[in-house]
């Protein structure tokens, strides 16, 4: 038994935040806005996890109206999801996602998250893919206001 699951993530770009993005600490003038610490790669990859187990989305597990999730890590937060996975009967096929952001260069940290990622579900590397790309100056992307990362999931039992 296979299961699919997608699922898009977009966080605002602030001052006075860390950019953190597969679990990765990356230096930037600006940082992700949201309640927990807004990693939009680990949000996607997590919420098309419970996609593809018809389980809802990530505010249903981890409501932002809930002080304990408040600045959580979001590698955390994949590992809780991995744990309902796990429950389910389910293990990591493969996963392919794309960060969509103008500025810093995401290349020199792929590797890094790739293995955050693959740790946190208990997975080879080679099962996780993770691309970037700007936005070449177009839309909120390539303007700079925000980044959005997109995931897909397969999963089987």
């Amino acid at each position: 038994m296979i299961r699919i699951g997608q699922s898009s993530d977009i966080h605002r770009l602030v001052e006075e935040r860390d950019l953190i993005l597969g679990g990765v600490k990356i230096e930037h003038t600006k940082g992700l806005e949201g309640h927990s610490d807004a990693d939009a790669l680990l949000h996607a990859i997590a919420e098309a996890i419970l996609g593809a187990l018809a389980l809802g989305d990530l505010g249903k597990h981890f409501p932002d109206t809930d002080p304990r999730y408040k600045g959580a890590n979001s590698l955390d937060l994949l590992r809780a999801v991995k744990m309902l996975m796990n429950k389910e009967g389910y293990t990591i096929g493969n996963i392919d996602s794309l960060i969509m952001i103008e500025k810093p260069k995401m290349a020199p940290h792929i590797d890094e998250m790739r293995k955050n990622i693959a740790n946190a579900l208990n997975c080879e590397i080679s099962q996780v893919s993770v691309k970037a790309t700007r936005g070449e100056k177009l839309g909120f992307v390539g303007r700079e206001e925000g980044v959005l990362a997109q995931a897909v999931v397969l999963l089987e039992k």
